[in-house]
C-alpha cells in the first residue's frame, strides 16, 4: 500500500512537471510568433519579386529590372517593372500558383493586372484553397505590350489561421508527448504514403522531374539532370514558345556559365527520348526558340 501510495505521488508529481513544461512550450511559442510573422512574410516579398522575374522571362525580357515590391494596403502587394512588357495569361495563373504554394500564409488570393496608362484591370483571377472556388478566365489571349503593374491581394485572415494552425500543433504534440510518457506503451506510428511531386503528362509519356524518368507503357527511359531541366521548362509551358535565350539562361546561369551550342545538344537528345510518343515533338520556332508540341 504504501509502495503504491509513493508511485501514485510520483506520476502525479511528474504530470504537474509535465503541465508546467506544456505551458512554459506554449508561451514560448507565443512570443515566437511575431518573429515568425516578420519572417513569413519577407519570404513572401521575395516569392513576389521572383515572380515578376519569371513574367520579364517569359515575355523574352532578361535585361530590365523587377522594381522593389510595394505593400499598397494590408495583405496587399504591387510588383512593378522597369519597361513595357507582354504576358500570357495562362503562365501567369500557372506561375503564381506554382511559386505561392511554397509560401504558408498564401491559401487564397486575388491578382489583378494594371494597365499603368489607366489604372485599369488588363487581366484578374482569383485562386482559392478550396480549388472548385478558382475563378480564372481568358487564359488563352496574350495581352499587348503595355505597361502593367501586378497586383495581389491575400486573404485577411491567412495570417490567424495559421497562428491557430501553429498553436493547435504545438499543443497538441505536447499532449501527444505526455500521453506516450504517463502510458509507457509502444506505439507504432504509420506514415502517410509520400505523394509523388514534379509529375507531368505529356500526351501517353509520365514526366517524373524529381526522379529524373520519363515513363510509357511500363517501360522507363532515364534523363540527365540537365535533360530534366530542359524538359520540365517545356512541361510548364506546353505548346508555347520558349525563347532560346530563356532556355540558356534558366539552366546554364546558376553555374556562372551560358553554354552556347550546349542547348541544341540536350534538345536532340530530348527528341529521340520523346519518339516513344508521335504526338510530342520539340520544334523549332524560327528566329525565337522552341516549343514543346503535344497534339491531342
Amino acid at each position: 500500500m504504501f509502495i503504491r501510495r509513493n508511485l501514485l505521488f510520483g506520476k502525479h508529481k511528474y504530470l504537474y512537471g509535465l503541465l508546467l513544461l506544456m505551458f512554459i512550450s506554449l508561451i514560448c511559442v507565443a512570443f515566437s510568433m511575431a518573429g515568425s510573422d516578420n519572417y513569413d512574410i519577407a519570404r513572401r516579398e521575395v516569392l513576389l519579386r521572383q515572380i515578376g522575374h519569371e513574367i520579364l522571362l517569359q515575355s523574352g525580357d532578361s535585361v530590365s529590372r523587377v522594381l522593389p515590391v510595394k505593400k499598397i494596403a494590408e495583405n496587399e502587394y504591387q510588383i512593378s517593372f522597369d519597361n513595357a512588357f507582354t504576358f500570357q495569361p495562362d503562365f501567369l495563373v500557372n506561375t503564381t500558383q506554382r511559386l505561392l504554394a511554397k509560401d504558408p500564409l498564401a491559401s487564397d488570393y486575388v491578382v489583378n493586372v494594371v494597365n499603368c496608362a489607366n489604372a485599369s484591370v488588363a487581366y484578374g483571377y482569383a485562386i482559392s484553397k478550396n480549388k472548385k472556388d478558382d475563378i480564372v478566365a481568358c487564359i488563352g489571349r496574350r495581352q499587348p505590350i503595355a505597361c502593367y503593374m501586378v497586383n495581389i491581394k491575400f486573404k485577411p485572415t491567412a495570417l490567424i489561421t495559421a497562428k491557430n494552425e501553429y498553436f493547435l500543433g504545438a499543443l497538441s504534440f505536447l499532449t501527444f508527448v505526455g500521453f506516450i510518457f504517463m502510458r509507457p506503451v509502444k506505439l507504432r506510428k504509420t506514415l502517410p504514403a509520400s505523394q509523388p511531386t514534379g509529375m507531368f503528362t505529356l500526351g501517353s509519356l509520365s514526366f517524373d522531374a524529381e526522379a529524373r524518368k520519363l515513363m510509357i507503357n511500363g517501360e522507363t527511359i532515364d534523363l540527365t539532370k540537365t535533360e530534366t531541366r530542359v524538359l520540365r521548362i517545356f512541361a510548364l509551358s506546353p505548346n508555347e514558345a520558349i525563347e532560346r535565350h530563356r532556355l540558356q539562361k534558366e539552366i546554364w546561369e546558376d553555374e556562372g556559365v551560358i553554354v552556347g551550342r550546349s542547348l541544341d545538344m540536350f534538345i536532340s537528345k530530348l527528341r529521340k527520348k520523346l519518339e516513344f510518343d508521335p504526338n510530342i515533338k520539340i520544334v523549332v520556332i524560327r528566329g525565337k526558340g522552341y516549343k514543346l508540341e503535344i497534339n491531342a
